[in-house]
């Protein structure tokens, strides 16, 4: 399994803000879209950051509640780790893990294509070991 059939599976709406949005706004979009991060973009819609919850929570500890009206771009993710459609499970695993983040947006030539979570790609590896257990089941139990 693939990146595209996580995406073609749970859908390729991507939520993003520009990096002068506050973090009000964002922890409002957050909270509506019932989602982790936004992918932060410029006036040409390109990638120029993730927000992640965890990103909001550490910039209220450091300044308390007024940093919810503090611009996007003070604590956003700016060097942002990318996947593609062609990258597997294992590949946005072992991406995930070496960076320490749970969310990867996904481009397609060039463009935004989709965002994939740390849960979307455990609940798939949990499906393809399951399904990888019962073809072995079956296959013994043909033998």
């Amino acid at each position: 399994m693939n990146v595209a059939a996580i995406l073609d599976e749970k859908g390729r709406d991507v939520f993003s803000l520009r990096a002068d949005a506050t973090l009000s706004e964002a922890a409002a979009l957050l909270d509506q879209k019932r989602i982790g991060a936004i992918v932060i973009v410029d006036s040409a819609g390109a990638i120029a950051g993730v927000l992640s919850e965890r990103d909001i929570v550490r910039q209220l500890a450091r300044q308390g509640t007024g940093a919810l009206t503090e611009a996007i771009a003070g604590c956003m993710t700016r060097e942002v780790i990318t996947a593609s459609p062609r990258d597997t499970i294992e590949d946005v695993m072992a991406a995930m893990t070496d960076r320490r983040i749970r969310h990867l947006p996904v481009l397609e030539e060039g463009r935004l294509a989709g965002i994939v979570s740390i849960g979307d790609v455990v609940k798939r590896k949990i499906e393809q070991t399951e399904a990888d257990a019962e073809a072995m089941k079956a296959y013994i139990a043909s033998a």
